[in-house]
């Protein structure tokens, strides 16, 4: 199952699915509904939403969530170092610069 909040007229609609073939009709239907263009759509992991996305807004710029990314990399992390891992990722992306973000990750590499 996937959540996702869809922008439209100031509003937020939020939308439950079953899988990419699902997120291609919303996401048509949107277009049919007067949606002219999606400037950035932010997904997660779900295996052929953002070819959904860019089979009909083909100039959608299309990245993955931060929230997903740090999940997938706790995958790697064992348990016990977690939490110290979790603390040092913060640093990177609470960063007040990209200079400072860059800095933090290379610490955190370091590990």
């Amino acid at each position: 199952m996937c959540w996702g909040s869809i922008w439209k007229g100031g509003a937020i609609f939020w939308v439950i699915g079953e899988g990419a073939k699902f997120w291609l009709g919303v996401i048509s239907a949107l277009k049919g509904r007067g949606v002219e263009d999606i400037f950035i759509a932010c997904v997660d992991g779900l295996s052929g939403f953002s070819e959904a996305i860019q089979a009909v807004f083909p100039y959608a710029q299309v990245q993955r969530c931060i929230i997903h990314q740090i999940r997938t990399s706790l995958l790697y992390v064992v348990w016990k170092d977690q939490k110290a891992f979790m603390a040092d990722l913060k640093t990177v992306y609470k960063a007040a610069t990209r200079e400072e973000a860059e800095l933090n990750l290379l610490n955190l590499t370091d590990k």
